[in-house]
């Protein structure tokens, strides 16, 4: 015989008592409230993705002077698979290179997008900073991801760097490595050494594309300068699929007064 309960909370056996509930009924009671509350939460949840910025699919990229002009159709230039973009900060070095990484990608014309930057300590000893390489790396990449997340959320790109369409490769960790149909962004080179700078241009594979950046004036090192030695070794070399593009002070893109602040240090 079922047991039943009151609403006096006194236990019953059959339906004796004129005020009962059998536990199946409080249970399914109880399950239903439940199933309310959570239809209730479920129609008040606001998708964040409503409220942010739209992300643009399509990237246009228009050049500000005649160097970035050259800069832009070197980048898109089949024939050549090395590009070198060297000049002060604001001339859009970086910011270019990376418009045009995503333009190819959304494209198809490449399947991934390879960063690299020279840490600022000589040897590149990452191991003391906290959290994955991707973390570790961080500091050092973040103007171009500032770049892509005009184009991407920032939880696209954290799939895309665990699928490894976005890879993060510090210098260090690229030895034996050959990237294919990937567009390789390689800022602030300034800082490499020559054997740095070999082994990185020695890492593009068929269907990729490669760009170098950095400014020479914002070198941490002088002496054993990868970027200066390649360029001065370049300049007496023939070669068709190997550029170079370079920026002056009048190509400042930025503030204006960054342009001041040059002449202070002597730069301009």
């Amino acid at each position: 015989m079922a047991k039943y309960i009151c609403r006096e909370g006194v236990s019953c056996k059959g339906n004796t008592h004129p005020a009962f509930h059998s536990k199946e009924d409080l249970m399914g009671k109880a399950k239903a409230k439940r199933q309310a509350h959570i239809k209730s939460y479920a129609t008040n949840v606001v998708n964040i993705k409503t409220f942010l910025p739209k992300k643009t699919r399509s990237v246009e990229i228009l050049p500000r002077n005649r160097s970035q002009e050259t800069y832009i159709l070197n980048l898109t230039d089949p024939g050549k698979d090395i590009v070198f973009g060297i000049g002060p900060a604001g001339t859009g070095k970086t910011l270019l290179a990376c418009q045009v990484a995503v333009k190819k990608f959304l494209s198809g014309e490449v399947e991934k997008i390879i960063v690299t930057r020279p840490a600022v300590s000589a040897d590149e000893d990452l191991g003391f900073l906290p959290g994955t390489l991707e973390d570790k790396m961080a500091p050092w990449t973040r103007p171009i991801f500032d770049v892509f997340r005009e184009y991407f959320y920032s939880n696209e790109i954290e799939s895309m760097i665990q699928e490894g369409v976005i890879e993060i490769s510090p210098l260090a960790y690229m030895r034996g490595r050959t990237f294919k149909n990937a567009y390789i962004i390689a800022d602030e080179m300034q800082n490499a050494t020559p054997n740095q700078m070999k082994m990185l241009l020695t890492r593009i594979g068929n269907g990729s594309k490669m760009v170098v950046t950095g400014d020479l004036a914002q070198a941490d090192r002088l002496k054993d300068n990868g970027l200066i030695d390649f360029t001065r070794q370049l300049g007496e070399s023939e070669t068709s699929r190997i550029s170079t593009v370079y920026f002056g002070h009048r190509d400042i893109e930025r503030h204006e007064v960054v342009s001041e602040v040059l002449k202070v240090y002597g730069d301009a």
